[in-house]
């Protein structure tokens, strides 16, 4: 029992050790566009682009990194980006954590888009800390058939979240997580204090930017008209 409890204190223990190993506003961005790029070049990228073409809000973990012994936990460091008249404004930038107990043991690392469909959604990651599942509604992100049910308005999620693992794409399950602002980040990229929802009102125009932007529209260009 002791040499249980000693594994899962360390696979626990390497979760935001690893997620925190050298993270900066700049390899987050640099890291989001290549994962935007790989989802671009998936065979389902069309029902992707087609909730994000929707979308108030784009929101990328490029690596979201889940270990577990029996007891799990995830955490990982991110953006989001507001969408307003085909115009990207932020970045802003947040963590997200959660724990699980179940059949599991090893560790993954998952790159993580969230496709936030409406303001609730979006003010889910100006606050402080948000619950996924509680605070807002999510759901794993549908594609081919299912993106019809998701797409007519009739009973639809605040956030649908797809993950790419393995070099598979598909949805993912992210009820009970935890949203929180990451106001070191903010203020590393803005070399200043500024407020979540400040950072959203600003056109993400900055040179930093350009590619990321440009990645995600030409995603949004893949949606079947």
């Amino acid at each position: 029992m002791k040499k249980v409890l000693a594994v899962l204190a360390l696979v626990l223990a390497l979760v935001p050790a690893c997620a925190f190993a050298a993270t900066t506003p700049d390899k987050i961005i640099a890291d989001s566009i290549g994962v935007i790029k790989e989802m671009t070049a998936k065979k389902d990228a069309p029902d992707v682009a087609a909730m994000l073409k929707e979308a108030k809000a784009v929101a990328i973990v490029p690596a979201l990194v889940k270990a577990g012994f029996m007891f799990g936990g995830e955490y990982g460091e991110g953006l989001i980006l507001r969408r307003e008249n085909g115009k990207w404004y932020g970045p802003g930038f947040y963590n997200i954590s959660g724990g699980s107990f179940g059949l599991q043991i090893g560790a993954q690392s998952i790159a993580l888009v969230l496709v936030i469909t409406n303001e609730d959604g979006v003010k889910a990651f100006l606050k402080s800390k948000s619950k996924l599942g509680g605070d807002v509604a999510v759901a794993a992100g549908p594609v081919g058939r299912r993106m019809e049910g998701a797409t007519d308005g009739k009973g639809r999620a605040d956030i649908y979240s797809y993950s790419i693992s393995r070099g598979l794409f598909a949805g993912m399950s992210l009820e009970g997580s935890i949203v929180a602002i990451s106001v070191k980040r903010n203020e590393q990229y803005w070399n200043k204090s500024i407020k979540a929802v400040d950072a959203l009102k600003i056109q993400a125009t900055d040179k930093r930017m350009k590619e990321l932007t440009q990645s995600l529209d030409n995603l949004i260009k893949k949606a079947k008209n």
